[in-house]
């Protein structure tokens, strides 16, 4: 079986070439689901957290909505609207307009 050289844990950095990637712990996909950040250029690398006009799915193994819902809402809205982001498949959007639109994780749910 695989066994990484070292676990990546929230609050962690990843060096990439000249950018320094912030991680995030980003649970409910899968339990160990994370995020990458560049704060200079504000893209994160979401995977499956997120999507335009939806998020990840939960029905994996170990997979929780309620985890999911959180980590998008205290982990990745607070690095503000204007943050783009790369989802694992599917359109780049912003976490503005998901905060607008998205029927799952937006202000108006």
């Amino acid at each position: 079986p695989f066994e990484p050289d070292r676990w990546l844990l929230d609050g962690d950095t990843v060096q990439l070439g000249e950018h320094e990637l912030k991680v995030f712990h980003c649970p409910g996909h899968t339990p160990g689901h994370i995020v990458f950040y560049d704060e200079p250029t504000r893209l994160a690398f979401v995977g499956d957290v997120l999507f335009a006009g939806s998020i990840g799915r939960t029905d994996f193994p170990r997979g929780n909505h309620a985890d999911l819902i959180s980590a998008i809402k205290t982990k990745l809205w607070p690095l503000g609207n204007d943050v783009h982001f790369v989802p694992g498949h599917g359109p780049m959007s912003t976490f503005g307009r998901e905060r607008q639109s998205n029927p799952y994780v937006g202000d108006g749910v």
